[in-house]
């Protein structure tokens, strides 16, 4: 007999909440949440009840894991913003010496300007403004030109905090 999608969708959420805890599932949840949710969508995806996802998150944005937001008498929960670009600066600033941070931002800031060259505009907005919902090359290439951007400012910001560093180091 052949399993459905549904049985081994059942099967891998029984196995996740037999290997984790239900703190461990509501962290999971809200490290995964860009936008808003409340805890009663956090709880159904983490498979507790709300008010252990409601507790769970308070911990969270108690240490700064996670933060809030009101939508009318609702709560949402969401991954702090901050502390993710921060974590991916410390990681960058890890695992990039000085020189290659350097090689790197040099080599983002060319693949812009070819951006730029290409489509004869200044920003990734101003060719979504100009691209026809056929134009496939021209989707993919904005797609990373925004991720391009996203990087150099990381790298520039991990570059500005690695200069910090020694400067009051000193």
């Amino acid at each position: 007999m052949t399993e459905t999608w549904d049985d081994v969708n059942e099967q891998v959420k029984a196995e996740w909440k037999d290997d984790t805890t239900p703190f461990e599932r509501v962290y999971e949840i809200v490290e995964q949440t860009h936008d808003g949710q409340s805890a009663a969508e956090i709880a159904d995806r983490a498979l507790v009840s709300e008010p252990t996802a409601r507790r769970h998150c308070k911990t969270l944005v108690n240490t700064g894991f996670a933060e809030t937001e009101q939508d009318g008498q609702t709560t949402l929960y969401k991954r702090n913003s901050d502390r993710v670009l921060m974590s991916r600066i410390r990681e960058l600033r890890e695992e990039v010496n000085r020189p290659e941070l350097l090689d790197s931002i040099q080599e983002m800031k060319a693949e812009i300007r070819r951006y730029e060259d290409r489509y004869d505009v200044v920003s990734p907005e101003e060719l979504a403004q100009q691209l026809d919902a056929d134009e496939t090359a021209g989707w993919d290439d904005l797609t990373a030109w925004r991720t391009t951007r996203q990087n150099l400012a990381v790298a520039q910001a991990a570059l500005a905090y690695d200069e910090a560093s020694h400067q009051l180091a000193v």
